[in-house]
């Protein structure tokens, strides 16, 4: 590929996938949903099949889509798309409820609601596109949808390794001056922490040096604490 960075000019959207098995629902960030017919009306998501959600796909044959608002909190996305409901329960302490299908609908921090059946599917590589016949589709407010890249250039998020459009992103370490406010990156999740912003969200200001920010601090991502960063150019 001569140019990868070409791939992120395509539009995407950023939602939440769901499903249940055997009573336990399960979900992950998603931005490869699109519609792919309207009589009958069908969406086309892409999960990857190592994730637990595409487990939980597999075996009930159904899923939904909740559409996140624009100004969704990282640390509300972080737990769907950074965290891995082997290790977790991802629906604890927060609204959702079931679709008429059974599906779990993510109702916090979201715009609309979509829950289909699969009818199709087809395996791509690392990946599995599931086509599913829309059900039930519910608007929950009028707040403007999150784009792919209001997430990187504005909350400026990472992508899962699993995600479709993931792309290993380049660190350069830099020899800066001690009183330099450097950026610094989460290890684990790709988060870059920029003094000249701070973390709002996180009650971190705008010109924030990284050592001054309190040690009980974490990743509005992914949770990691401060020890996982690393200084950046």
């Amino acid at each position: 590929m001569q140019n990868p960075e070409t791939l992120f000019k395509i539009g995407y959207g950023v939602y939440i996938v769901s499903s249940i098995k055997e009573g336990k629902p399960n979900g992950q960030i998603a931005n490869s949903v699109i519609q792919v017919t309207s009589d009958p009306a069908t969406l086309a998501i892409s999960i990857n099949r190592s994730n637990l959600t595409h487990n939980y796909i597999s075996a009930s044959n159904k899923f939904s889509v909740s559409i996140l608002a624009k100004e969704t909190p990282l640390e509300f996305i972080g737990r769907f798309g950074f965290k891995s409901g082997r290790d977790i329960n991802k629906f604890d302490k927060i609204k959702w409820e079931s679709g008429a299908s059974g599906v779990p609908l993510v109702l916090d921090n979201c715009v609309g609601v979509i829950e289909a059946e699969v009818i199709s599917q087809l395996a791509v590589g690392t990946h599995t596109i599931f086509v599913g016949k829309i059900i039930e589709a519910k608007k929950l407010s009028e707040a403007e949808p999150m784009t792919y890249a209001y997430y990187h250039e504005v909350k400026r998020g990472k992508s899962p390794k699993t995600a479709p459009t993931y792309q290993k992103e380049e660190v350069t370490k830099t020899g800066q001056k001690e009183n330099d406010m450097a950026k610094y990156v989460c290890k684990v999740c790709g988060y870059i922490y920029d003094p000249a912003m701070g973390d709002p969200d996180g009650g971190i200001k705008a010109g924030t040096a990284f050592e001054q920010i309190p040690d009980s601090w974490v990743c509005p991502v992914c949770g990691a604490d401060k020890t996982q960063f690393e200084k950046i150019a």
